[in-house]
């Protein structure tokens, strides 16, 4: 078969100025991605309630100097500086503002303590504190708006993923039996188990290898904004790293995956055939792949798609096992999923008070005979994750329902209620079935996941 490759240019290495760092590279990324984004430095807030008074009181005595702190003017102009410090930080920050307003006359006025204006500095107080209360409040709920939105954007992200995993399989099944010895669920099946460490890494590309037809490729780990100088893995022979090719550049700048064809129309060469990055939820790069070798027919929109796909289940493998790998050590019956899920939704209460909850339905043994759990995990809304518990003599199925609180949790329950009387003209209590709410709330989550083993093995 014909191969595309660039090896006819000079390939002399160049020289590097790249920090080495060991193979075995741990998973550096948040994994819970934009969801824990950190505000405004402290040292920068503390600058501008110096500064922005000062600035007032500078203006002041420019244009007003017998009296620049506007005090016996139709309307006092220095109480904007703190009026705009408690927008923007809250009333506390507003407050440590007037403080220097207050510092600020006291300079300027020194053996006349007497003559201190209580109405002028209470007025101005009483607002501050007014503004402070209502940006407090708004800033608040822009942070839990933001917080959902950025965890919505994650699951739409995975299920767009799983979207294209189905249309693949099932639209182009007979050609995946022909041309391909594996099939995508056999690759997938393959990544769920991997994790960031070099031996991991080499059956990432031996996988890419086999199902997208590479044949040499090297990946890089990504730290601090610099590429490592020594590949994590390779496959093949490929040739040394050239941080400063047009290709590697461009796919770093973009974080998206680019192949030659795109810097060949803008008449730069490349010595590789694909960069692609490996992002993790955040959109942080964790590492980046080159292909410099690979048969020509493979260079297609829908197998470099294959490997973006298969590259970013990867590197969401990465995240969940961060977060899921202290629960399973704790409860190795409990899927990896719904570990992750319970952590990371726990994490988003604690930052921005955002509620979820766990439905637990316990079943007893006549429940478990006629195979209700089963047909309740049916039931299920497609965000939820589940945890079927097996018990000595009684099963719980485990619920996660994102971003719900006990009205959601009482809905679903309704929801359940109809289902078993329409199917049996029963209750889910006539039926076996029990349930129990766990609000995602003070209590940590390995907390949170005994407490359901513990229902289940009472």
């Amino acid at each position: 078969m014909p191969t595309a490759t660039t090896r006819d240019q000079p390939n002399a290495p160049e020289p590097q100025h790249l920090p080495r760092t060991p193979n075995n590279v741990g998973y550096t990324g948040s994994p819970l991605g934009k969801l824990t984004a950190t505000g405004v430095a402290p040292w920068v807030v503390l600058l501008e309630i110096l500064l922005i008074p000062l600035v007032a009181l500078a203006i002041g005595l420019l244009v007003n100097p017998q009296d620049p702190l506007w005090i016996h003017s139709e309307f006092h102009w220095t109480w904007l500086a703190p009026v705009l410090v408690a927008l923007r930080y809250g009333p506390l920050a507003g407050l440590s503002a007037a403080a220097v307003l207050l510092a600020s006359w006291l300079a300027l006025n020194r053996g006349h303590f007497d003559q201190f204006p209580q109405v002028f500095f209470l007025g101005g107080l009483i607002i501050v504190m007014l503004v402070g209360e209502f940006s407090s409040l708004w800033r608040a709920r822009t942070r839990r708006a933001e917080t959902v939105q950025h965890y919505l954007n994650q699951r739409m992200e995975h299920l767009i993923r799983q979207y294209y995993v189905l249309r693949l399989s099932h639209d182009r099944l007979e050609q995946e039996l022909i041309g391909r010895p594996m099939s995508m669920r056999d690759a997938l099946k393959t990544l769920r188990g991997l994790g960031s460490v070099q031996a991991d890494a080499q059956t990432l590309l031996r996988l890419l290898a086999q199902y997208c037809q590479i044949s040499a490729a090297a990946l890089y780990h990504l730290e601090n904004q610099q590429l490592a100088a020594e590949p994590l893995a390779r496959i093949g022979s490929p040739i040394a790293l050239h941080g400063e090719d047009p290709l590697v550049r461009q796919a770093l700048e973009t974080g998206k995956l680019c192949h030659v064809a795109q810097v060949t129309a803008e008449q730069q060469t490349s010595r590789y055939l694909v960069a692609a990055p490996l992002l993790d939820l955040g959109g942080d790069i964790y590492g980046i792949l080159l292909i410099d070798e690979m048969p020509f027919f493979s260079v297609q929109e829908e197998n470099l798609q294959t490997i973006n796909l298969l590259l970013g289940y990867y590197t969401d493998g990465l995240s969940t096992q961060a977060l899921a790998q202290p629960l399973q050590q704790a409860l190795p019956a409990c899927p990896s999923e719904f570990a992750f899920e319970t952590h990371r939704l726990w994490r988003m209460h604690q930052k921005a008070g955002v509620p979820s909850i766990i439905v637990a339905l316990e079943f007893t043994p006549s429940a478990v005979e006629r195979d209700m759990p089963q047909q309740l995990l049916r039931q299920r809304r497609l965000m939820d994750e589940t945890w079927l518990i097996q018990g000595p003599g009684r099963q719980v199925l485990a619920v996660l329902m994102p971003l719900g609180d006990a009205s959601t949790a009482e809905g679903f329950l309704a929801r359940l209620e109809r289902w078993i009387h329409q199917k049996e003209g029963i209750s889910l209590a006539d039926a076996g079935v029990f349930p129990h709410q766990l609000p995602l709330g003070t209590t940590p989550p390995l907390a949170t996941l005994q407490r359901l083993h513990g229902i289940a093995h009472a």
